[in-house]
């Protein structure tokens, strides 16, 4: 799939709070329009008008901790407080604050209980019938339909969002299976090749050494000999290849440290001759915490851009930024003073530990990442891995 993937987000915090916001400000003008009249009536119904949007209010706040019983304790104190002020006002107020059953229809299909989600409503349709057949001085179909209507309409769209929600949530939890399922399978083909170039075809030559020498140790017992050390030196080249591998799979480094630390270690780590370029390490921007399949896929792509211009680039000097972006992008530059290199025509070769600006760019590319190649002959290079790290589920990233 391609990796400039789809972003899917939750809905914005204005349209979850909307029905709330439009609750608040009915009572809030209600009680406005009732401290203009200063009379009796105001002194008597402010005051619960008051109490019933600060209980609105500090119901939402504390929502996750009045729990299952606490909740509709909470919402039939607001019905009665709701129902007191609606049959106390006059009807010029009372319709406009009638309209208050449509947020509190709201609140009522977030109940926990299938139960407790019909009762609330069911409750709410028949005060708000009662109120309207007072404000009406009867039952008239044109007084009582539109706010019934409109608190049912309000509740199949609530419970159709609701439930595309639930169905966009097991959507996202199964492509996160999918793309992790992707990355494995990845990086098991990656390991592959890995054993194929490396162990199997290493094996392979030291079987065909054993063998020789066998057929050898009877009637040439030196060259039986010779065979044999020269099979001994590959073995040891093969266990320090296998342990390679193996730390390629799980990374001490970001077991024990964060990705800067990481980083820092990899760069200043002894190079085994005198005539390698001399690597620095900084970072720039506020750091922050990177989920860990992120910091591995930076760390495993420095790996392999390091790898690259230490065998290939015939480079002094090499710098390494890790550098933060507003909190939702890390960015890993690596930039040499080599040779350089046409990056339309042809690429550096992959070492054989399978890294190489292709392995890069597919390692990147799973999680959204992008890697930009800025190099030309004689000029030295430099490459940039960006990758998001933010609250964004990618579709199709993998």
């Amino acid at each position: 799939m391609p990796a400039n993937a789809l972003a899917v987000r939750r809905p914005s915090a204005s349209a979850r709070h909307l029905p709330h916001l439009v609750f608040l400000v009915a009572v809030a003008g209600t009680l406005v329009r009732l401290v203009h009249l200063y009379n009796e009536l105001c002194w008597s119904i402010a005051p619960p008008t008051a109490a019933l949007a600060l209980l609105y209010a500090a119901g939402l706040a504390r929502w996750d901790r009045l729990g299952r019983r606490g909740l509709p304790v909470w919402l039939g104190l607001l019905l009665v407080l709701w129902t007191w002020v609606a049959w106390k006002l006059p009807a010029p107020l009372a319709f406009g604050y009638a309209w208050l059953a449509v947020p509190l229809a709201v609140v009522a299909v977030r109940m926990p209980s299938r139960a407790g989600r019909a009762v609330a409503l069911g409750a709410i349709t028949a005060l708000l019938l009662a109120s309207l057949v007072r404000i009406g001085g009867g039952p008239d179909p044109d007084v009582l339909a539109p706010p019934v209507a409109a608190v049912w309409a309000t509740v199949l769209l609530y419970r159709n969002q609701q439930r595309l929600t639930t169905e966009l949530a097991a959507t996202r939890g199964e492509l996160a299976v999918r793309q992790r399922e992707a990355g494995r399978l990845a990086e098991r083909a990656r390991i592959a090749r890995d054993l194929h170039d490396t162990l199997a075809q290493e094996l392979s030559g030291s079987r065909m050494l054993l063998q020789a020498a066998e057929r050898d140790f009877n009637r040439n017992p030196d060259a039986a000999l010779r065979q044999v050390r020269a099979v001994s030196e590959a073995l040891g080249a093969h266990l320090e290849e296998t342990r390679t591998i193996i730390s390629d799979l799980t990374p001490p480094a970001l077991e024990r440290d964060d990705l800067d630390t990481a980083l820092r270690e990899l760069c200043t780590r002894p190079q085994p001759t005198a005539a390698a370029p001399r690597i620095t390490f900084r970072t720039q921007g506020e750091p922050f915490p990177l989920p860990a399949e992120q910091a591995v896929t930076l760390l495993r792509v420095a790996q392999g851009l390091l790898a690259n211009a230490c065998e290939h680039a015939g480079a002094t000097h090499i710098h390494v930024t890790l550098a933060y972006r507003d909190g939702a992008t890390a960015t890993l530059e690596v930039r040499d003073d080599g040779t350089g290199f046409d990056p339309h025509s042809t690429l550096p070769k992959a070492t054989d530990r399978g890294f190489g600006l292709a392995a890069a760019r597919d390692r990147l590319s799973t999680l959204g990442g992008t890697l930009v190649v800025d190099s030309a002959p004689g000029r030295g290079a430099r490459i940039r891995a960006v990758l998001p790290v933010d609250e964004r589920i990618l579709i199709g990233a993998r």
